[in-house]
């Protein structure tokens, strides 16, 4: 059977989804290394990949908003596993990602070794629950990085090991909103930990404001270079999905030092 005739499955449906949300936007053609990738792995050629991902860009609220629409057959493929996405997040990321540990003749552990470090001697539910959490932040800061092209939001620092995908509502705070690509802005690491712990805010405007707590070290000789050149200032907007407005008042309302 040739692959045109041959149906999707589920299975590759998910793989699909989990590169569409990590790959920066405009990176969704044959000629990818990652759409490449992918297809050798599920034995589909490139150009099925790529269409694929085209289908899921085409029921991504982001994109119907700029009138993109795909192929009836292909979009009516994908929207079951995308109204899964939206409704079950943290399962559905989790079951991809063990899934294309599979593929790749992997173990999961092996694949996310870095972010399960600590997890060696959990057992039981208690390792079952924490290997799915990490797992679970490590694919969201992917996801985030490539939402920002992988630059920080407020320098433009481009040394990937140095970014952080900084949660606007904590995760332990809205299990429904973990892992959606709206509640996380890609900082470098003084930033990713300024404004987890309230030092600096953005307003539903997007600017960057500064709490008290910083502004009292307004004479420090440090002061001026990492903060006072931010007040005001603007972030850098994402490809896709900017900060949700809600989410940021959450910030200011509840972890921002005001």
């Amino acid at each position: 059977m040739k692959e045109g005739q041959r149906l999707w499955t589920r299975e590759e449906l998910i793989l699909v989804l989990n590169l569409y949300l990590k790959l920066p936007f405009g990176k969704l053609d044959a000629r990818t290394p990652e759409v490449i990738h992918l297809a050798n792995i599920i034995g589909r050629t490139k150009g099925a990949v790529s269409m694929r991902l085209n289908n899921f860009a085409s029921v991504d609220p982001f994109h119907q908003q700029r009138g993109i629409r795909g192929l009836p057959g292909g979009v009516k493929q994908v929207q079951p596993i995308w109204n899964e996405f939206i409704y079950n997040k943290e399962e559905l990321i989790f079951e991809s990602e063990k899934i294309l540990a599979l593929k790749e003749n992997v173990s999961l552990e092996n694949k996310h070794a870095e972010a399960l470090k600590g997890t060696e001697k959990l057992k039981g539910v208690d390792k079952i629950r924490e290997v799915k959490t990490r797992v679970n932040q490590d694919v969201f800061r992917d996801i985030v990085l490539a939402n920002y092209n992988g630059k920080c939001a407020i320098t433009g620092i481009d040394i990937v090991p140095l970014l952080k995908a900084s949660h606007i509502i904590p995760w332990s705070k809205n299990e429904q909103e973990r892992l959606n690509p709206e509640n996380g802005i890609c900082f470098s690491a003084l930033y990713d930990c300024a404004f987890d712990k309230g030092y600096i805010s953005v307003t539903k405007k997007f600017e960057i404001i500064l709490s008290s707590e910083v502004k009292k070290k307004v004479k420090q000789a440090y002061y001026s270079k990492c903060f006072g050149e931010i007040a005001g200032m603007k972030i850098k907007m994402p490809q896709k999905y900017p900060p949700n407005k809600e989410f940021l008042d959450y910030h200011l309302d509840e972890i921002f030092k005001g």
